[in-house]
């Protein structure tokens, strides 16, 4: 026989453990399983602790334990008496609210109280609640916010049943806040766009639901969705609930919102003084204010806020008026309405020029006016009436009396509004008449005398010489004028014009004139060989032939000629010319011109001769008059020497000549600046050696410079 199962407890509602002494040769155990009610089951268990599954909860049941081996089953153990624990309660959660969670459960047999937890992941926090009641409510919950919640029974013994599974409740979402409405536009189409705080650390997903009294609603996962579409004057009240699987939040607080206001109707025009029009509209519901706007032709705008219900403003000539109003508010302005159309009268022309373009011509031109598509030209004087009418800007009228008084008149119309009756009318006299029989009076090379016939009432006159270095005038209200200034080589076209307020004449006929040539600015003389010299000078306008003079008490030389440039012979050294010169024209006009003086060259000296010295010197003697400036002597050969001489001597020293060879030997005075004559001749010696000495000097003959 087994001894007695020393310990039976309860592992849930449904399982015992029971823990026994082994049997020596036992190869397993059977665990009898009986209760009053019947009850019987045997149960095979390899070892111990065993554990009696598939009970009844809460129920007493009587236990008693059999070895087993290969020759059969011992005799039963004396019984124990083991009870079930309560069975689980079966929870059920909900979230009524965004800070509770109810839990209730179908009552468990024989429970005298239960104990509820509720854990919440985060911070980790746990609560527990007693209860006898089969519900229970969590308040003061976070909103959002994940829970873990359990429970178990007790028996009237005290002890605690199986606990129940852990069910997860999400607590409702927290109301939406900050909830505000604007208007959008999407493809033409206008709605609300409705947005909301997000709250932070909310567990799960949660959609927004946002409606309006107005039957739109939409639902977004973000911070805001479109209630479309709106229209204008509408009044919507906005709420907007969040919803998570515990079910929708309270809804926010209500926003009233007021759509943007109808397009005013009912537009009306109407001109209420002269350059002032009144644009009129009728009042529309929910509109603070009302912008009205006035397109003119040319683009620009006129614009007016204001709370009334008309406008006034400059409503000018010639243009198209284009009128709308719209209505607005705190939620936009309202969508296009009506557009009024209205187009004024041409404007009178502008910059009216009525001018005599010739004697027996008015020229009427002006500014082109807004509005008008043709323009009625009308000029009358005591005995005639003259019409042109035409689109451009411009009329001509022609043989009319010089010097005569015309009244004209511009009136522009068109097709829509006809034409501007109110357009003033000018007066202007014709061009005066043009001056004849002109005469020339020379009075010098740069002043010409003019006159002329003329029988105008009022004139200004105005004599024109034309050339190639352009105009000169001379302005008088008489019948003479000098013109002044004129230039030297030139020829000039003369003639004359009447001025006064209302035009020019036609120029009388013109007169050619010719200025006496131009003198060359610059005239040069150069000294080519003692008795000749190069005279050159600049280009002078006007003239095609020259006559070049140099003149002095010793004689004078002069060349003719078309060049700008002429040789002269017969210069003697040393002396003082006067330089002059005639320049004369095609038509035969001649200036006389006069230049700076010139001096030609110092003479170069003659009687050349070299004189031996001692110590290979040589000394060079010339004949001549002493020159001022002094003289110098250069001999050239296998080496070069030169000597100078003061003013007033005519001889200098030259010093440790070479021997041997040919030399040639100039003597040529200097001139004011310090530079020698160039072209004295030159004369070609022989210098012999006797031993390391000059032994000979001895003349080969003359050579003119090089």
């Amino acid at each position: 026989m087994m001894d007695p199962i020393k310990n039976v407890k309860p592992m849930d509602s449904r399982t015992l453990m029971v823990d026994f002494n082994p049997k020596t040769g036992a190869s397993s155990y059977i665990i009898r399983v009986e209760n009053s009610n019947g009850f019987f089951r045997e149960d095979t268990v390899s070892s111990s602790p065993a554990e009696i599954k598939y009970l009844n909860p809460y129920t007493e049941y009587q236990l008693s334990i059999m070895a087993v081996n290969d020759a059969g089953r011992s005799q039963p153990s004396s019984r124990v008496a083991a009870k079930t624990v309560l069975a689980p309660p079966q929870l059920s959660t909900s979230s009524p609210s965004n800070d509770s969670i109810v839990v209730i459960w179908p009552p468990v047999p024989h429970a005298v109280q239960y104990t509820v937890s509720i854990y919440k992941f985060g911070p980790n926090t746990r609560d527990k609640y007693n209860t006898t009641n089969t519900n229970l409510t969590f308040p003061g919950l976070d909103a959002g916010s994940l829970y873990v919640i359990r429970s178990s029974a007790w028996d009237a013994e005290g002890r605690e049943g199986e606990g129940s599974l852990y069910i997860n409740q999400t607590t409702r979402p927290p109301t939406p806040s900050s909830v505000k409405v604007l208007v959008v536009m999407s493809n033409n189409v206008a709605g609300l766009s409705v947005s909301w705080e997000l709250t932070e650390d909310v567990h799960g997903t949660v959609e927004y639901h946002a409606t309006s009294d107005q039957n739109l609603n939409c639902s977004s996962s973000s911070s805001s969705c479109t209630l479309s579409p709106v229209g204008c004057g509408e009044v919507h009240t906005v709420h907007v609930t969040a919803s998570n699987q515990a079910g929708p939040s309270h809804p926010s607080s209500p926003v009233g919102f007021v759509s943007f206001p109808c397009p005013p109707e009912s537009l009306t025009f109407a001109e209420s003084s002269e350059g002032n029009c009144t644009l009129t509209w009728n009042m529309v519901p929910h509109a603070d204010g009302y912008e009205a706007s006035v397109k003119q032709g040319d683009g620009s705008e006129a614009t007016c806020n204001s709370t009334s219900n008309s406008f006034t403003y400059q409503c000018l000539c010639g243009y198209t008026y284009l009128m709308s109003v719209s209505a607005y508010n705190q939620a936009g302005s309202s969508p296009e309405g009506k557009i009024l159309n209205h187009t004024t009268v041409p404007c009178c022309p502008d910059n009216v020029s009525v001018s005599a373009v010739s004697a027996d011509t008015l020229e009427i031109t002006w500014a082109a006016s807004r509005g008008a598509e043709l323009y009625q030209t009308r000029a009358a004087d005591a005995s005639e009436v003259i019409l042109c009418n035409d689109t451009a800007p411009v009329c001509a009228l022609s043989d009319l009396s010089c010097d005569s008084s015309y009244a004209v008149l511009v009136t522009p119309c068109n097709e829509i509004s006809g034409c501007n009756r109110a357009c003033k009318s000018h007066t202007t006299d014709t061009a005066p008449c043009t001056p004849t029989n002109l005469i020339l009076n020379p009075g010098n090379s740069s002043v010409i005398s003019v006159s002329w016939t003329a029988s105008n009432r009022a004139a200004n006159y105005t004599v024109s010489a034309d050339g190639e270095d352009g105009r000169r005038t001379c302005s008088t209200s008489g019948s003479g004028c000098d013109v002044t200034g004129l230039p030297c080589g030139s020829s000039f076209e003369f003639s004359v014009t009447a001025t006064s307020s209302a035009g020019q004449s036609l120029p009388s006929f013109s007169t050619s004139l010719e200025t006496e040539p131009c003198c060359p600015a610059s005239l040069n003389v150069e000294q080519v060989t003692q008795a000749m010299s190069n005279v050159s000078w600049s280009h002078a306008k006007g003239a095609q032939s020259f006559i070049a003079s140099l003149t002095s008490p010793r004689g004078h030389a002069r060349c003719h000629t078309q060049d700008s440039h002429c040789l002269m012979g017969c210069i003697t050294c040393g002396t003082n010319y006067t330089v002059t010169m005639e320049a004369f024209s095609t038509s035969g006009h001649a200036s006389n011109c006069s230049y700076q003086g010139f001096s030609s060259s110092p003479c170069c000296p003659s009687g050349i001769k070299l004189q031996m010295l001692a110590g290979n010197s040589l000394r060079v003697y010339w004949r001549s008059a002493a020159s001022i400036h002094g003289t110098v002597a250069d001999m050239v050969g296998s080496s070069n020497y030169t000597c100078t001489a003061s003013p007033g001597q005519n001889s200098c020293v030259v010093e440790n000549i070479q021997c041997g060879g040919p030399y040639h030997v100039a003597v040529a005075p200097l001139t004011p600046e310090g530079s020698r004559v160039l072209f004295c001749p030159r004369r070609l010696y022989s210098v012999t050696c006797a031993g390391s000495n000059i032994g000979s000097v001895i003349y080969r003959g003359k050579r003119s410079v090089d």
